[in-house]
């Protein structure tokens, strides 16, 4: 919960970073309130992708991928929960709508069209999220947080390095 103004206006500046060209964080901008707010958003968008992947994919390695994704995710939002608890923080409940309406989009696409799409928009999201979490892991205030970013930093990695094989085989190419 933001409980100073001075905390409210690093919170929207801090924000208003991840707006650049390449969503990527800047490091002179990092918050504990922005890690969880971004984390949040950021793990119930891969949840919701995931279960996409399982019901739209054409290929069986996607929709694996897709339940990993989804299950992955649903654990690491739980864990973010308690640690921004501890940290006497509120966690977001709902997506941003841009969340929502890359899902929407995902949702019209099927077979071979989704599974190319899908794969790269897996290998940005992780990119992103590798750098969120990299950040979080150095420069997190609150140890709770801390720990949260970097023990859950090997799977993004790992999720990542996967989205990259799944787009070569899927035929996206680079981003």
């Amino acid at each position: 919960m933001i409980r100073t103004w001075g905390t409210a206006c690093a919170v929207v500046l801090g924000l208003a970073a991840w707006a650049s060209a390449d969503d990527k964080p800047r490091e002179d901008t990092y918050s504990d309130a922005m890690f969880v707010k971004k984390a949040a958003a950021d793990g119930m968008h891969e949840v919701a992708m995931g279960k996409l992947a399982v019901s739209n994919a054409e290929r069986a390695d996607l929709k694996k991928f897709g339940q990993r994704l989804a299950d992955d995710h649903a654990k690491a939002n739980e864990k973010l929960m308690a640690a921004a608890k501890a940290a006497g923080m509120m966690v977001p409940t709902d997506m941003p709508e841009e969340k929502k309406k890359e899902i929407e989009r995902f949702q019209n696409l099927k077979g071979a069209e989704f599974d190319r799409e899908f794969a790269k928009h897996m290998v940005h999201d992780h990119e992103k999220g590798v750098a969120l979490f990299t950040m979080a892991s150095e420069k997190a205030q609150n140890a709770e947080l801390k720990t949260f970013a970097t023990q859950t930093l090997p799977t993004l990695k790992e999720h990542l390095e996967m989205a990259k094989k799944l787009q070569t085989a899927s035929g996206a190419g680079g981003q």
